[in-house]
């Protein structure tokens, strides 16, 4: 016991300062368990073949065909046609759409998908986007819980169940496991909460600001940089003669010099290529593509001896708006960037994309770019090709939020990407499989049929994610088979021992929201479960109740940014403060913790 409970400290410590990555912290917290033996070795890496991590991984595959097959871009449409460019309709059908979403799509997956979404309809409409994501962020959320194949803490809370089982007193009757629709009525409660709250109280809750730089639908390259982020000036072609003091210099250097312009392209000889890497070398010859005011060019390349065009002649194909642009992509939580300068990155020599800014709350980076180190939240500005965009995207290092053009839509696949969702969820529902076999029997149709090939599936899946999830499962049934949750329990119940069924539900699931705000959902959920089951059991109560307050509690956390991955996300793209969260998230977080216990006691009556 006392081992368990010193890797629970420290896995909460670690999940809260970061120190170590949570993938790691989870690895090591299982390597732990099995090297002093807390449960049977040959079970320590179940985790990995546990029903919950076949059915996340299977969940992801097919939310990324939905993706591909082009269902987001016809939920754009029919947001249009429905909110008809009124903001108290937009916001409404906005969140309607995305609690639906929700109930069937990962959140931090499904608000990598909405974000593009949101913004171009923000775009088309002049609502500003803090109006918007925000409460489609608070929204998925809300909506989450309303079936067992979206949430990581439901999906996990079989597997919980079942350990619990097996270590339940002689003579307790054991707690049944949930299907696919069992958390519906409660799902649904707080799903209309949701988008009620925010369409009554939006215009009270969130800022009225209207922000230029909320605004990502990608322009013109000059209009563009000046109404965003105060980057003025046009572009321009600079040839370089053979007089010019800039032969045999990098990229790296020229841009070190007094007044030198954004260098985006560069052509030499036949050779042209979009964001150059910073040792390529200039020879006579080569043409530039740059980005400055008409002034500061001219006189730069006066002082540089080139020949200045105003007109894009030799690389007009690049600055195609068609083929390339500016665009604003968001570093999600599971992003490979995190700690990493922009130098280090070498997007340029890597993919072909230029940063020209990094925006960070109130504050924009845009010199000595390659010396900031990026942080989860993190809104960078980038010129590139969208093929490249693409491409980089492609990795989940970077959530493009600009809705750019996308070359692999598969817009012909879309009857079978939603036939074999469909099909997973009736497996699911009307079948006593898995819910494992359920999930991974769409995610292979759709492979077969080609929504998705093979190595598109590799890269849905958030393999971060699956490893906190799988590796944490093994604590979960440490705490049931040495006996610290029972001893937990205990120790509640001697302080609260003579409350109400009712201020124990509270407590439990207040102490949850809160584990929730600092740490991973599912680390919340795996340790706060046994206990609440052996808490039920110890007062009589129904464990379902207690494990399902539990469990859906772990998704209230709506009173800080970094409480979950979908409001970092939005963070940087809608323009929050902390105190936007709090405004919105303080009621909500109160409303939706006593719809919960009312919904979960009504149903366990």
């Amino acid at each position: 016991m006392i081992l368990v409970l010193g890797l629970v400290c420290f896995t909460m410590l670690m999940l809260v300062l970061e120190w170590i990555r949570a993938d790691m912290v989870a690895l090591l917290v299982v390597v732990v368990i099995g090297l002093t033996g807390l449960i049977p070795s040959d079970r320590v890496f179940n985790g990995f073949a546990g029903n919950a991590v076949i059915a996340i991984i299977a969940i992801m595959i097919m939310g990324a065909g939905l993706d591909r097959a082009g269902v987001l871009a016809l939920t754009a449409q029919f947001v249009m046609r429905m909110a008809r460019g009124k903001e108290s309709r937009l916001g409404v059908v906005i969140n309607a759409v995305t609690s639906l979403f929700s109930a069937v799509i990962p959140s931090q997956a499904l608000a990598a998908l909405m974000i593009p979404v949101t913004s171009r309809l923000s775009a088309r409409t002049g609502v500003p986007i803090s109006r918007l994501l925000l409460p489609m962020a608070f929204c998925i959320l809300t909506a989450t819980n309303t079936t067992l194949i979206a949430n990581s803490p439901l999906i996990v809370l079989n597997d919980l169940i079942a350990s619990a089982n097996a270590n339940l007193p002689p003579g307790a009757q054991t707690v049944p496991k949930f299907g696919l629709f069992s958390v519906t009525p409660v799902g649904l409660a707080l799903a209309i909460t949701g988008v009620l709250f925010f369409y009554l109280f939006t215009n009270k809750l969130l800022p009225e600001r209207e922000d230029e730089r909320q605004k990502v639908t990608p322009g013109r390259t000059e209009s563009y940089f000046a109404e965003t982020y105060g980057i003025v000036g046009e572009t321009a072609e600079l040839t370089v003669t053979a007089e010019s003091p800039l032969v045999g210099m990098s990229i790296g250097e020229v841009e070190q010099l007094h007044g030198a312009p954004l260098i985006l392209a560069i052509k030499s000889g036949n050779d042209a290529r979009m964001a150059p890497p910073a040792d390529q070398v200039i020879w006579v010859g080569s043409v530039l593509g740059v980005l400055g005011p008409r002034e500061e060019l001219n006189r730069f390349a006066n002082n540089q001896l080139c020949k200045v065009s105003p007109r894009m002649r030799q690389l007009g194909e690049l600055f195609n708006p068609t083929r390339a642009g500016i665009s604003e992509a968001v570093i999600p939580p599971s992003s490979r960037f995190l700690k990493q300068s922009v130098g280090d990155l070498r997007l340029r020599k890597r993919y072909g994309i230029s940063v020209l800014a990094v925006t960070r709350g109130d504050h924009i980076y845009r010199d000595d770019l390659r010396t900031v180190s990026l942080r989860t939240g993190d809104t960078l500005v980038l010129h590139s090709s969208w093929r490249a965009l693409q491409e980089v995207s492609e990795d989940k290092d970077l959530v493009v939020v600009t809705d750019i053009p996308r070359e692999e839509q598969r817009p012909n696949k879309v009857w079978q990407a939603v036939g074999f969702f469909l099909l997973a969820k009736g497996l699911a529902l009307f079948t006593n499989l898995d819910l494992s076999i359920a999930m991974m029997t769409g995610a292979i149709g759709m492979l077969l049929s080609g929504v998705l090939n093979m190595d598109e599936a590799y890269k849905a899946v958030n393999w971060k994610t699956i490893f906190v999830t799988a590796c944490l499962i093994p604590l979960g049934w440490s705490m049931d088979s040495t006996g610290t949750a029972a001893w937990l329990a205990q120790e509640v119940l001697l302080h609260l021992g003579h409350a109400s069924p009712w201020i124990l539900q509270t407590s439990l699931a207040v102490l949850t929201l809160c584990f929730s705000q600092v740490m991973s959902n599912v680390g919340a959920t795996v340790m706060m479960v046994p206990v609440a089951i052996s808490v039920a059991v110890a007062t009589g109560g129904n464990p379902s109740a207690y494990a399902l307050i539990v469990a859906v509690s772990s998704s209230n956390t709506f009173l800080l940014s970094s409480g979950h991955p979908a409001l970092m996300m939005v963070t940087g793209p809608g323009d929050y403060r902390a105190k936007d969260f709090l405004r919105a998230g303080l009621p909500l977080t109160f409303i939706v913790l006593v719809i919960t216990l009312v919904a979960i006691n009504l149903m366990f009556r």
